[in-house]
């Protein structure tokens, strides 16, 4: 036989309809975070370690201190520097049984935290990676890629740490020609210039970290397909939708006459949109299609002339 204190702190669900078989009085209660079942006026306890087959309706504390009714973390990722696989202390200052800390436990557990977070990264590798995966993420965040590009992002630097690539070299330089890397490899249309505008590198070095990699990994990338480009040049120089699939004929027509080897994609998808912008007179100059494509009007003129000899429109 066993007994328990009752105190008004204990959350717990009654049942008005049981009595007590010990005192006959009760009502009966199951506290949610021992696991007893017992009564509230003698405080005779029934059973022990009660199995919960309801949905959970606590609500927990999450790392910034509020209130949360997750119980998992964040999935494992390659994203991350460690897997997603360490853990951390939280913020929440109670011990086991719910009780608050003492002033100066709690700054003794202010330190402890402090020094699980700092021996995370303890090594040069880690700090490497979470370095470089910051930087990657940011700089994802604002060319708008999907998840999938940034963890293919992350496994082609992972590797090139690996295999020493990113030794005496800069973090940020090879985060980014991954980061580009990874966009071409799935087909993603961003270029050289939109990644080197975003993570402040001079197109020169980040085309030298990206054969870097292109050369030490052996990565084969495959053909930019400039059809991937005519939507993103047609939004920026808001041309409409009858236009844009006049580009989209145009640039098929040039894929079976195998003219597009070779050629820059961004400069022959403005072309096949000038092309067709002149064909449905729709009053686009040739700035506003190569300023809309980030070229220069010299190439989009001598692409224009190529797709018209070509397939003689």
């Amino acid at each position: 036989m066993s007994y328990r204190l009752n105190s008004p702190g204990v959350e717990g669900r009654q049942r008005k309809a049981d009595k007590c078989p010990r005192c006959g009085k009760g009502p009966l209660a199951e506290d949610s975070n021992t696991g007893e079942f017992y009564c509230t006026n003698c405080g005779y306890v029934m059973k022990e370690k009660l199995e919960e087959s309801r949905p959970e309706w606590r609500s927990f504390q999450d790392e910034q201190g509020g209130e949360s009714r997750a119980r998992t973390g964040m999935p494992t990722s390659i994203t991350s520097f460690d897997m997603g696989l360490s853990t951390v202390i939280g913020s929440s200052n109670r011990d086991a049984s719910g009780s608050s800390l003492s002033g100066a436990m709690k700054h003794t557990m202010d330190r402890v935290r402090v020094w699980d977070k700092r021996s995370q990264a303890a090594n040069s590798f880690d700090r490497n990676l979470r370095q470089a995966f910051n930087e990657m993420k940011m700089f994802a965040e604002k060319l708008a890629v999907g998840d999938e590009v940034i963890e293919r992002a992350a496994y082609i630097y992972r590797k090139a740490v690996e295999r020493g690539v990113t030794r005496g070299r800069s973090i940020i330089q090879i985060s980014a020609a991954a980061l580009y890397a990874a966009c071409r490899d799935m087909e993603v249309p961003r270029t050289l210039k939109d990644v080197a505008a975003v993570s402040n590198v001079s197109k020169k070095d980040l085309a030298r970290s990206y054969r870097i990699l292109l050369r030490e990994m052996d990565l084969q990338m495959p053909v930019p397909d400039p059809i991937k480009s005519v939507s993103r040049i047609a939004s920026r120089a808001t041309v409409g939708e009858k236009t844009k699939r006049r580009a989209l004929e145009i640039l098929t027509k040039a894929h079976q006459k195998e003219i597009v080897a070779g050629k820059d994609p961004m400069g022959l998808a403005a072309a096949a949109l000038y092309v067709a912008s002149t064909l449905e007179s729709n009053g686009k100059t040739q700035k506003d299609i190569a300023d809309a494509a980030s070229i220069t009007e010299v190439t989009l003129r001598n692409r224009y002339k190529g797709l018209r000899q070509a397939l003689g429109i």
